[in-house]
């Protein structure tokens, strides 16, 4: 077969078999990214259709999905949210950064991985993916919840902090040393700044200069545009991904929102690409052996993205529901570990597997904890206050109320300006749970 023939025919079924997946994850209610990085290990090296003429062009599609997903993602802040993000959640920020980069950093030394894999294992293990987030808030319709704010701040948060992380991996992978790390840390946080200022001071300059009424014409120049910046930050070695991200910090208002409509369809095809193209670079023979680290990192790192969005949500003021229900919607990780993942496996393969076990587990987990958390402590806690209740033989609290009622006030509690936090409520039933709560 003629190596065009071949290369339309490989990508033709390939981009089908996505579509076909995503509408079967759809149906069940699950995020596609697991099933995309299932079919990349099908379709890769060791696989059962192993992909030969279109690899090449895989990787290309798979770099522009890295560069669409940040420039979507930035344009979903302005420059003004990110700063005030900054001011009021940098200490759940660094609360995030050390309950969940360290796991992942102890385990890649427990491993024997050196240095740089603990760096870009840490990294795995420490960003939650604000694509799967933000549909499970939607699908479970809090996007109106009081503690929403919160779980949002601590994704600025972290998708801010690539923008110093990722120039920083990019160094240590490609050996430069202390100084040519300092040096490309120094371009990053220049670049960030920089690009801030010209957003905050001169947004609405940088939005009409690229604002066009042809919605032909405004795709054009937003996605050659950052294409061309993502390159230049990749010269620079400060990551194209988080050249791409800067470019969408700096559109705002209506441009921002009619770049967002015509690239989303683009960046869900590209993303895709991108999750099949690191399946493909995997060898499923490789995963069986890292599914027990990978299955008991997923574990703690479960836990300490719980223990993160509690806190947060505790500095907010929110009660006991909304703190266990902001610790959960956090666990899920996806693109950006993926992304980190795959910058190192070219000098670290044995991340390329556990990584990918990994995001799989917590794909998966990930909405299942965002939607049952709260209500599984609301029974534990109801069990446990029935318990202690019947130990004494009255079943009934000192005022005449309930084990159960007592239990529930114990919940209640004072925010951090002193105002009173509503206590915690019995577990919903499945009605309530489906809806809106906006303690």
């Amino acid at each position: 077969m003629h190596d065009t023939t071949a290369l339309l025919v490989e990508l033709g079924s390939v981009i089908l078999g996505l579509g076909l997946i995503g509408r079967f994850a759809g149906r069940i209610g699950l995020s596609p990214i697991p099933l995309y990085l299932l079919a990349g290990l099908a379709f890769g090296e060791g696989g059962l259709l192993p992909l030969g003429a279109s690899e090449e062009f895989t990787a290309v599609g798979a770099e522009i999905g890295v560069i669409l997903l940040l420039l979507l993602l930035g344009l979903e802040y302005s420059a003004s949210e990110l700063v005030t993000s900054l001011k009021t959640q940098y200490p759940s920020g660094a609360v995030d950064f050390v309950l969940n980069a360290t796991p992942g950093a102890v385990a890649a030394l427990l491993l024997g991985w050196g240095p740089v894999g603990a760096v870009a294992l840490a990294g795995v293990t420490w960003i939650s993916s604000s694509g799967v987030i933000a549909k499970v808030l939607t699908d479970l319709g809090r996007l109106g919840n009081r503690e929403t704010p919160v779980i949002l701040g601590v994704l600025v948060i972290e998708d801010l902090s690539m923008a110093v992380y990722l120039p920083l991996l990019t160094a240590m992978l490609a050996g430069v040393g202390l100084a040519g790390g300092s040096i490309a840390l120094l371009i990053a946080l220049g670049t960030v700044g920089f690009v801030l200022y010209l957003a905050l001071r001169h947004g609405r300059l940088i939005s009409r200069a690229v604002s066009s009424d042809n919605p032909e014409m405004l795709l054009l120049v937003v996605l050659g545009l950052t294409v061309l910046v993502a390159g230049v930050a990749q010269e620079l070695q400060v990551s194209a991904a988080v050249g791409a991200f800067l470019v969408g910090i700096a559109l705002s208002g209506e441009v921002a929102e009619g770049a967002r409509k015509l690239l989303t369809p683009l960046r869900d095809l590209f993303a895709a690409v991108f999750f099949v193209f690191f399946g493909l670079s995997t060898n499923p023979a490789e995963i069986p052996p890292v599914l027990l680290p990978a299955a008991l990192l997923a574990v703690v790192t479960v836990l300490t993205k719980i223990a993160t969005g509690w806190y947060a949500a505790r500095r907010a003021g929110i009660g006991s529901r909304g703190r266990w229900r902001a610790g959960g919607t956090l666990v899920a990780r996806g693109e950006f570990s993926i992304v980190i993942a795959g910058l190192a496996v070219a000098t670290e393969p044995r991340i390329g597997p556990i990584a990918t076990a990994y995001v799989l587990i917590l794909v998966i987990v990930g909405p299942l904890t965002a939607r049952w958390t709260q209500p599984v402590v609301a029974k534990i806690q109801a069990w446990r206050g029935r318990d202690g209740g019947a130990g004494k033989g009255s079943g009934t609290a000192k005022s005449g109320s309930t084990a159960k009622d007592a239990s529930t006030a114990k919940d209640a509690g004072t925010g951090k300006d002193g105002s009173e936090v509503p206590a915690a409520r019995p577990a919903p039933t499945a009605q309530e749970e489906l809806a809106p709560d906006r303690l």
